[in-house]
């Protein structure tokens, strides 16, 4: 078998898959906004070792109300999925479980440095993700995802707070939300279990005044950098 046709074989069976899946989608609140106890931000970074692709998968736990630290777990390993446009979750969801497999923190909510239901087919990392989880997710992307190639944004209002809705096809995909005045905005979708009014509520919540990236997945990301370059030095 021609390594195309395995892709291709592959590609069928992710695509069978984000299909059924996307139709237990729930974009409605299981846990109100004041129930909100512990957040977990999800971020994963990659590196080459010859012609092998590895990632580490960072995960921090922060206290929702006061933003201190709870826990950190990491996971690094080879990745065993070639890239395809509009599969990444099947690349990363085994290093993800893994962590949050070592959580000895029960988070409430799952942000992941990704989209959710801003995707082609309504299935980016954090919606997929959250079938495994079961925990309420998020998507919050530092840069924004043409689905369909053509759709652009509408950018916000100048202002902390303010935000405009992608809409594709006359559906609602996500928001460009702008947390921080002056500052380019991020990019809400839900993932799983929320709303999306709750999703950018949260976001806005979880910024301060250190960066416009909600402080789960800009200490997730922070983490990544420095288990990436522990994990390159180490014997994999």
């Amino acid at each position: 078998m021609t390594e195309i046709s395995h892709t291709e074989e592959m590609q069928e069976a992710f695509l069978r898959q984000q299909n059924e899946l996307r139709d237990k989608i729930e974009q409605a609140d299981r846990l109100a906004i004041g129930d909100v106890k512990r957040v977990a931000g999800v971020d994963l970074a990659y590196w080459k070792q010859g012609e092998d692709e590895y990632a580490v998968c960072c995960i921090v736990v922060i206290d929702f109300e006061t933003h201190a630290v709870l826990e950190k777990q990491h996971v690094s390993g080879k990745i065993e999925v070639p890239y395809m446009p509009g599969f990444l979750a099947f690349r990363e969801l085994p290093l993800i479980l893994k962590t949050a497999a070592l959580l000895e923190t029960s988070p409430d909510i799952f942000i992941f440095d990704g989209n959710g239901y801003l995707h082609p087919r309504h299935m980016g990392i954090a919606t997929h993700a959250s079938f495994s989880l079961h925990k309420p997710t998020v998507g919050i992307a530092k840069t924004y995802f043409r689905v369909d190639q053509k759709t652009d944004y509408t950018e916000p209002a100048d202002e902390a707070g303010s935000y405009t809705d992608i809409v594709i096809g006359g559906e609602v995909y996500g928001r460009a939300l702008r947390t921080q005045k002056h500052i380019k905005p991020v990019f809400i979708s839900v993932g799983n279990y929320i709303s999306l009014d709750t999703a950018c509520a949260l976001a806005m919540q979880l910024t301060d005044k250190e960066s416009h990236i909600p402080l789960p997945t800009r200490l997730a990301d922070l983490e990544t950098h420095i288990e990436r370059e522990a994990a390159r030095n180490a014997v994999l």
